[in-house]
C-alpha cells in the first residue's frame, strides 16, 4: 500500500447483503470503490454484533483492493494475529478499547498491517500526541460506534481540522466512519479527510444483480466532494 492523499471511498460490508458478500465486494469493486470496509463489533465494546476472523478469511479471496477492519472490540490485543492472518491489510483500534494503545499500535504492526486508531465522537484530539508516529490511519467517528445509518455529528469537523494540523506531512490517512452522504462528504474532505467509509449511501438502491446504483452513488460522492 503506497501512501496518497486521494480520495478513497471505502464501502462499508455491515451494509451489504449478508448471504452475498463475495458477489457484493466484487461488484462494488468493479463499481469503483477504492477499499473495502469491515466492521468488525463484539457486543461488549458497541451495541451490536458482527464478523469475526473467520469471516474476514473468507471475504479476503474476493477483495482486490484494500481491505479494511474496524475493531470495535475489547480487548483487542488478543484478536490482532487472528485477523491479520485472515488477511487485513489496515486493523483499527479504538483509543478507548484498551488501557496501553501504544502497545496495540506496535502489536498491529509487528503483525505486518497498516495500524489504524480510531476516536470516538467524545474523544478528544489531545491524547493521540504521543502516538501519532505509530499510526497510519486516524478513523474519526462521526456517529457513536455500533450501528449503521446514523445521523452525522457535526461536531467532528472541527475535530477533523485539529488532526489535520497536527499530522502535518506525516503519512497518515483521516478516515470518516458515519454519516458520510454527497452532503456531508465535502465538509469533512475539506477540513482535511481523505477516506470516506459509507455503507447506506454506498448500497440503497442496488444489489448484486443490480450493482449499477453502487456505481451511481460512489460517483456522486466524489462529485459532491469535487464540487
Amino acid at each position: 500500500m503506497s501512501f496518497d492523499r486521494s480520495l478513497k471511498i471505502a464501502p462499508s460490508i455491515l451494509s451489504a447483503d449478508f448471504a452475498n458478500f463475495g458477489q457484493e465486494i466484487e461488484a462494488i469493486e468493479a463499481q469503483g470503490c477504492d477499499w473495502v470496509h469491515v466492521d468488525v463489533m463484539d457486543g461488549h465494546f458497541v451495541p451490536n454484533l458482527t464478523f469475526g476472523p473467520p469471516l474476514c478469511k473468507a471475504i479476503r479471496k474476493h477483495i482486490d483492493t484494500v481491505m479494511d477492519v474496524h475493531l470495535m472490540i475489547a480487548p483487542v490485543d488478543p484478536y490482532i494475529d487472528a485477523f491479520a492472518e485472515a488477511g487485513a491489510d489496515i486493523l483499527t483500534a479504538h483509543l478507548e478499547s484498551g488501557p496501553h494503545i501504544h502497545r496495540t499500535l506496535q502489536a498491529i504492526r509487528g503483525a505486518g498491517c497498516k495500524a489504524g486508531l480510531a476516536l470516538n465522537p467524545g474523544t478528544g484530539v489531545e491524547d493521540i500526541d504521543y502516538l501519532l508516529d505509530m499510526v497510519d490511519l486516524i478513523c474519526v467517528m462521526t456517529v457513536n460506534p455500533g450501528f449503521g445509518g446514523q445521523k452525522f455529528i457535526h461536531s467532528q469537523i472541527d475535530k477533523v481540522k485539529k488532526l489535520r494540523a497536527m499530522i502535518g506531512d506525516r503519512p497518515i490517512h483521516i478516515e470518516i466512519d458515519g454519516g458520510v452522504t454527497p452532503q456531508t462528504a465535502p465538509l469533512v474532505v475539506d477540513a482535511g479527510a481523505d477516506v470516506l467509509v459509507a455503507g447506506s449511501a454506498v448500497f440503497k438502491g442496488g444489489s448484486v444483480d443490480n450493482p449499477a446504483p453502487y456505481g451511481d452513488n460512489m460517483r456522486a460522492i466524489r462529485a459532491a466532494v469535487a464540487g
